[in-house]
């Protein structure tokens, strides 16, 4: 439960990420916008895990780095300037399916029925919660989220297949300071000149850098070093519910029952793939994959492996 608990800090970041991106941040400047959200993080990462990349983790920094912050980055921008937050964030909640999915043949983890199951509930809950009488939807913006889903998907098991052997703060900070080196010329190209930042966007900005982006991917790919991809997919739908609450506690909106009856769907989606997991157990059975967080006391260095 710790790495259920500590997985669950990313889609609650990312949860508030919306509402302070809608808020504070320029809407004009969205490959800007997700440089600065890159780079910071990974420089912080960085500086609390001063270790380089060695061997092949040169390359799989990069290639990470672009699938899983700067494609994913200016695709979820872009998808929540064309679409409203409930279809793009129902869109989103297909995550756990297509991760459980992609983690079949490239890390050999087979769908559980439980976590199948959850997926399905949760699904169901977000459709509950967010759809309601939504209209003018656009086919880019529908676009735009798909492919941003996919592309984390598949970015987040290939870091779960490389991740044997490296640190995972390490590794992170890798991916998200090449992605913002690779957004910044590609920045500076098409929207020219970086803004002009107040000092709320400053604030708005360090908050989406160090918490819903330096603290959140490192909490999620812990998560996904330790536990299967059906179980942090269906972690990931805290994140529209944490929406949803946020738009109660801060916005004034109010929770219809419908809204509330989609809430605890998706809660019980979630919780139904851990049950599970506990009763796999609780049966003397090991998970398909143990992972010990303890190390040997002549474990080879990442310098060794990369």
């Amino acid at each position: 439960m710790r790495w259920v608990t500590l997985t669950a800090v990313a889609p609650v970041a990312w949860g508030t990420n919306y509402f302070v991106t809608h808020e504070f941040l320029p809407a004009d400047r969205p490959l800007y916008g997700a440089a600065l959200r890159a780079l910071p993080a990974g420089l912080v990462l960085l500086a609390l895990r001063r270790r380089r990349p060695h061997g092949a983790w040169w390359w799989r920094s990069a290639v990470l780095g672009l699938l899983n912050v700067s494609v994913f980055f200016v695709l979820v921008y872009a998808a929540s300037q064309l679409l409203p937050t409930s279809i793009a964030s129902t869109i989103m909640a297909v995550s756990p399916l297509t991760m459980m999915l992609i983690a079949w043949p490239l890390v050999s983890e087979r769908p559980r029925t439980a976590h199948l199951a959850g997926a399905a509930v949760g699904l169901g809950g977000v459709c509950l919660m967010l759809l309601r009488g939504v209209e003018g939807v656009s086919v880019p913006g529908v676009l735009a989220s798909a492919v941003a889903m996919l592309v984390s998907s598949f970015g987040h098991i290939l870091a779960k297949r490389w991740s044997a052997g490296a640190d995972v703060l390490a590794s992170t900070a890798w991916q998200l300071t090449a992605g913002g080196l690779f957004l910044l010329p590609v920045a500076a190209a098409v929207e020219g000149p970086p803004p002009a930042l107040s000092m709320p966007t400053l604030l708005a900005f360090g908050y989406v850098a160090l918490v819903a982006t330096a603290l959140a991917f490192a909490a999620w790919f812990t998560g996904l070093r330790h536990l299967p991809a059906g179980t942090v997919g269906l972690i990931g739908l805290l994140n529209p519910v944490t929406g949803v609450l946020l738009g109660t506690a801060v916005a004034g909106e109010v929770l219809t029952v419908q809204q509330l009856c989609g809430l605890v769907l998706v809660l019980a989606g979630v919780v139904l793939g851990q049950l599970k997991r506990a009763g796999r157990r609780d049966s003397g059975q090991a998970p398909p994959h143990p992972v010990s967080d303890e190390r040997p006391a002549r474990a080879p260095s990442m310098r060794n492996h990369p």
